[in-house]
């Protein structure tokens, strides 16, 4: 029989005891909350084990005690030789056999025992002069029952609470830490982008101090220390060109005075070549300078696309599908649409087509298709791209319409053509560049930038 001893001195209340007692891409915030709510859950069901166990010593040692004085005064009557009370009995043979030993040894003692349904017996023993003994046999009182029940029923509703409110918390606080970081990360992306006017830390909040801080600190300190070194490159860029621009002027105006033949053609062209080039770093650089703004003129893009491309080259078709009024630079909007129909005259094959659809304008070859790498980063400079599209020039081109569509406000991507359903290894028909001109006039440069992207 399992069950918890105590043994009292001949006549105290007792001396000592021996007690037996019975993860989805979530958010910071989420799993902040997870972790505060299994914390709280942790050390709630923790604290309500102790409390429970606590509880139920506390209340066993209240009724042996109880039973301890029951059984000396049931002795005092007993020895009396009055009636007794208490329901005690004489050598009660359903007295437990650890109980019977430690009367043996002439002590007073008390035992507690898993009665049925689990509830605790307390018995009371003690000697007689006679040799026999005498006992008191009582169960654990309905009363104490309800009041472990009870207490039982507050340790799980406080646990619960505990549960909710660590969630609430872990909500509240990841939420602030969470939100910080979009913002940090929706500023880093500005900045990406070439929005060189945005800091990480003013857009956070300089208030808190935390790794936020630091980190936007550190960010900014690196936006700062790139647009630094990329404004010395455009500088050094457009100073080369700058100073190229002279001995390369002299250059072409010295090979119109050589005599006519093979050699001077191809010094001419040579000439004209480098000059072109001279000229397209030095628009490059003030492109890359921010500092470029539109002339803005009401234009109808159907005619003036028709007209232009006609001057261009008479071969290449036009089709307007919707006439449209905009408000665009039609100096810088020729630009642009030369420098397409010019990428696709180069490394597309013919027919190039032009088509204008209310302020989206078109131009596709039947060529090898643009490059992956284009395809995916956009236009860079010096980069021609693979050797089934760009077999010569300087990769100037695009990314100069690019730089253009940035000042008028427009969106210029690209894509390649292949059968519906094919997979990607499968040759393109063609290359489509589009050029997206905003609904209102652009109020800034780069106001919409440009976006690269693929189509099947």
């Amino acid at each position: 029989m399992r069950g918890i001893f105590r043994r009292l001195v001949p006549g105290g209340t007792g001396a000592g005891a021996g007690v037996r007692g019975g993860g989805i891409r979530t958010g910071i915030r989420w799993k902040l909350s997870a972790a505060i709510a299994l914390v709280g859950a942790l050390v709630a069901l923790a604290l309500s084990l102790v409390v429970h166990n606590a509880a139920r010593v506390s209340m066993l040692d209240n009724a042996r005690d109880l039973a301890d004085e029951r059984i000396q005064v049931a002795q005092r009557i007993y020895e009396s030789g009055r009636t007794q009370s208490f329901g005690v009995k004489v050598d009660d043979p359903a007295i437990p056999p650890d109980l019977l030993v430690k009367v043996a040894q002439g002590r007073r003692a008390t035992y507690v025992s898993d009665g049925p349904h689990g509830v605790p017996d307390i018995w009371a023993a003690v000697p007689l002069k006679d040799g026999r003994v005498l006992s008191l046999h009582s169960a654990f009182t309905d009363r104490s029952a309800t009041v472990m029940k009870d207490l039982d029923q507050a340790l799980l509703i406080g646990s619960i609470a505990v549960v909710f409110g660590g969630c609430a918390l872990g909500v509240l606080i990841g939420g602030q830490l969470s939100r910080r970081l979009r913002k940090a990360a929706s500023a880093a992306n500005q900045v990406a982008k070439g929005d060189t006017d945005v800091r990480v830390r003013d857009a956070i909040g300089g208030v808190v101090r935390d790794e936020t801080d630091d980190l936007a600190r550190a960010v900014d300190a690196m936006a700062d220390a790139l647009q630094q070194r990329i404004e010395a490159e455009r500088r050094v860029t457009a100073d080369i060109a700058h100073e190229l621009r002279t001995p390369v002027t002299g250059l072409l105006t010295a090979a119109e005075l050589l005599p006519p033949g093979r050699p001077t053609e191809l010094v001419r062209d040579r000439a004209q070549a480098m000059r072109t080039l001279v000229e397209d770093v030095l628009e490059v650089a003030r492109l890359d300078g921010a500092s470029e703004r539109a002339e803005l003129q009401d234009i109808m893009l159907g005619e003036f696309v028709s007209r232009r491309v006609a001057a261009k080259d008479a071969d290449i078709q036009v089709l307007v599908v919707h006439e449209s009024e905009v408000t665009t630079d039609p100096r810088r909007l020729e630009r642009v649409l030369f420098n397409l129909l010019a990428n696709a005259a180069r490394h597309g094959k013919p027919p190039i087509e032009v088509s204008v659809e209310g302020r989206v304008i078109r131009v596709r070859d039947h060529g090898p298709g643009f490059p992956e790498k284009l395809l995916h980063e956009g236009p860079s400079r010096f980069r021609t791209g693979s050797t089934d599209r760009a077999g010569h020039g300087h990769g100037l081109g695009l990314t100069i319409a690019a730089g253009q569509a940035r000042v008028l406000g427009a969106r210029l991507t690209f894509r390649n053509v292949r059968p519906a359903g094919a997979p990607d290894d499968v040759p393109a028909e063609g290359a489509v560049a589009v050029l997206w001109l905003p609904e209102h006039a652009p109020t800034n440069t780069g106001s919409y930038p440009m976006l690269p992207a693929s189509g099947s």
